[in-house]
């Protein structure tokens, strides 16, 4: 058994799959996006962990398993709010005790890199710091205004060019139909600007969902209306076109996801476009379910 304490439920990325999950924070710093409810639980609002009870699982966990961990990822929701000393703190402890580690992640919400120097964005990654998960959502001020994102392009731009600076790989993640039908072209078309301007190492799509309703949304933002699958195609059909990257590996290929699309970017383009354009021109019935329906 792992000797360290979750307080349910635990997200992480999907390529974290097999890494051992490393709680440093309990929740979400901002936790107010509307169309977010993965830290709305009582139990996931925020605070930091107590920085004794880490070093602990990390000495517990390095004397069980220390030998077997390759990867760690530091959760909750935004691990980078923390001082940078803290953090500095908890990478040196990783690798003390856990010396087969070879990749530290964590998700990052932009607005606490703003408190960050440059110089200590560096140390960090020279710490072992190696990857990073950015939900920027959008490239769009209005749709990151109306969900309250407290993010907007710039400040996106910002955070990741300082993690490219420093040789953190950067993943950023793009909601597929977050400005429903009235923003959708300037969504698609602001987000792929927002990539092509900070080039990630990753990007991803997903399709937002709401499995508790849409009325937090809505509140805020009472103009958006879903799209629907044939609007998600085209929606991501403006979004690729306008993509210019060099080499960033892609993924649409999450659960929500109507239409898997995988491919590096920009040596794919043309291929993942014609995937998206074939999928807009067939019939609606052939693509009822979404990806984790048809079991992909």
């Amino acid at each position: 058994m792992i000797p360290i304490r979750y307080v349910e439920p635990v997200f992480r990325p999907p390529s974290e799959a097999e890494s051992l999950i490393l709680p440093v924070t309990d929740g979400c710093s901002w936790n107010k996006c509307t169309f977010c409810e993965m830290y709305t639980a009582p139990q996931k609002k925020f605070r930091a962990r107590d920085e004794a009870e880490v070093m602990e699982s990390i000495r517990l966990t390095g004397e069980r398993y220390g030998d077997r961990v390759r990867r760690v990822f530091l959760a909750d929701g935004d691990a980078l709010v923390l001082p940078t000393r803290r953090l500095l703190t908890v990478l040196e402890a990783i690798r003390a005790h856990m010396p087969a580690v070879r990749r530290i992640s964590s998700y990052c919400l932009p607005r606490n890199l703003r408190k960050k120097s440059q110089a200590e964005i560096d140390e960090l990654a020279a710490a072992g710091l190696s990857m990073v998960y950015v939900g920027a959502e959008s490239g769009d001020d209005r749709v990151l205004a109306a969900v309250n994102k407290g993010e907007t392009f710039e400040t996106t731009r910002e955070a990741l060019d300082k993690l490219g600076a420093a040789g953190i790989t950067r993943s950023v993640m793009i909601l597929n139909g977050l400005g429903g039908k009235v923003y959708t072209r300037q969504h698609a078309e602001n987000s792929a600007r927002l990539a092509n301007a900070t080039q990630p190492e990753y990007l991803a799509t997903l399709v937002v969902s709401f499995p508790h309703g849409e009325q937090r949304l809505r509140a805020g933002f009472p103009e958006w209306e879903p799209l629907d699958q044939h609007e998600l195609f085209v929606e991501m059909e403006h979004f690729l076109s306008a993509l210019e990257l060099k080499r960033t590996v892609f993924r649409s290929d999450h659960a929500s996801n109507w239409l898997v699309l995988k491919g590096t970017l920009g040596a794919d383009k043309e291929r993942l476009l014609a995937q998206v354009r074939q999928a807009i021109a067939a019939p609606a019935a052939a693509h009822l379910r979404p990806a984790w329906a048809r079991g992909l």
